[in-house]
């Protein structure tokens, strides 16, 4: 268990059910919900059901199993979407420089249209 995992961060209160979300798709290990704020026609936020605050923690302390659940997951909602071919977009924030609002990682699923240029560098 990560020290840093605030255990009431919005994510972990969907997990406990104290706050309700519209739920795509789980699976044992992971949940899909639609983003309250949505930024193009199709995003969904994906997260573990275990406390990891991003995806550096996901990946080194995660089980096989739940790495595995979580991508598969992923790729579900993908085709499910109907994304597979014309694209999507998949991110993630981590840490202060990366702007992560939510300390509990979790990646967004962005498709339905064509999204732009990722990052405009500033001068």
């Amino acid at each position: 268990m990560n020290n840093d995992y605030d255990r009431n961060n919005i994510f972990a209160k969907i997990l406990k059910s104290e706050i309700s979300c519209t739920k795509i798709d789980e699976n044992d290990n992971t949940l899909a919900f639609l983003d309250i704020n949505p930024q193009s026609n199709i995003h969904i936020l994906i997260i573990p059901k275990k406390p990891y605050v991003n995806i550096y923690d996901f990946n080194k302390n995660a089980s096989v199993n739940e790495i595995l659940d979580f991508w598969k997951l992923v790729n579900n909602l993908i085709e499910k979407q109907d994304i597979k071919e014309k694209g999507f977009r998949i991110i993630t924030n981590s840490g202060k420089d990366g702007n992560q609002d939510v300390m509990h990682f979790h990646i967004h699923l962005l498709g339905g249209e064509n999204l732009g240029r990722m990052i405009t560098l500033n001068s």
